[in-house]
């Protein structure tokens, strides 16, 4: 688990204690090391907890001039698979991670990278030239991110207390997201519980570029695709879709661990 904030403006410098102190909001989230990326308007930090690529894996990662940086809160199971398809391509890698990755799909696919990770993720990427920043949560919105925009200017974090170290962020409660919360015990996305910052929610993009930023939608669950094997099949099938999302999930440079909560995916 690590921690990632940022501000990017059309208009003002973005002071690095700021962003210090955005990380600082969120320490615990990744206590191993602390990363701040400036440039003209914009500020991106991680506070990261070292999973991955431990000796040169620090963030933020950068692609081969430098011109595009990202910060990511979380793990991209099939990078050995991109990372190889890259390099293919011609990419030079400087860390065995899983972040890289995203820069030099950027690269080759822009925004639309998003649609060839396999993972559960929130990141930040600041492309230097286009002076274009791409925020990203993955599929199911395992990993959290906030943000407020106002005035040609955005703030992100991965909670709430680190947003907020930003003083221009209005402090106005949301009664009806009060309601929600009493009604369902939590606030659905896009809302939350402060009335200008918002959830990027699950399977969506947010791009800002010169003050303007929209938000996209890349993933949605169908059901409309039937299987109609026979019980024994869907059986075998099942347990080999188990197996290899387990598999994946155990590439890390450091002991793992699991815990299973008795409900349907932990029985299973």
């Amino acid at each position: 688990m690590c921690g990632i904030a940022g501000k990017v403006s059309d208009r003002n410098a973005v002071p690095a204690e700021l962003i210090a102190r955005m990380c600082a909001a969120q320490e615990h989230r990744g206590p191993d090391s602390r990363g701040i990326h400036l440039d003209d308007g914009v500020g991106l930090g991680i506070q990261r907890l070292r999973v991955i690529d431990i000796e040169t894996g620090d963030q933020p990662i950068y692609n081969e001039d430098r011109t595009v940086a990202v910060v990511l809160n979380g793990e991209i199971y099939n990078y050995r698979e991109l990372r190889e398809a890259l390099r293919a391509r011609g990419h030079s890698f400087a860390t065995d991670g899983d972040t890289e990755v995203i820069a030099h799909l950027y690269e080759e696919h822009g925004p639309d990278l998003v649609e060839h990770l396999n993972g559960m993720f929130a990141f930040a990427l600041w492309d230097q030239r286009e002076r274009r920043l791409l925020l990203a949560r993955d599929r199911v919105g395992k990993k959290p991110l906030y943000y407020c925009a106002r005035g040609g200017e955005l703030s992100f974090a991965s909670e709430l207390g680190a947003l907020l170290q930003d003083p221009e962020i209005p402090r106005e409660i949301d009664p009806s997201a009060v309601d929600e919360y009493l009604a369902y015990g939590y606030i659905q996305a896009p809302a939350s519980i402060w009335r200008d910052v918002r959830k990027l929610p699950p399977a969506h993009t947010l791009g800002w570029h010169d003050g303007d930023f929209a938000i996209d939608r890349y993933w949605r669950l169908d059901y409309a695709r039937k299987n109609a094997a026979a019980q024994p099949e869907i059986e075998a099938e099942l347990r080999e879709l188990i197996s290899a999302a387990v598999r994946r999930r155990m590439i890390a440079d450091v002991p793992l661990g699991a815990f299973l909560s008795g409900g349907l995916d932990s029985s299973t």
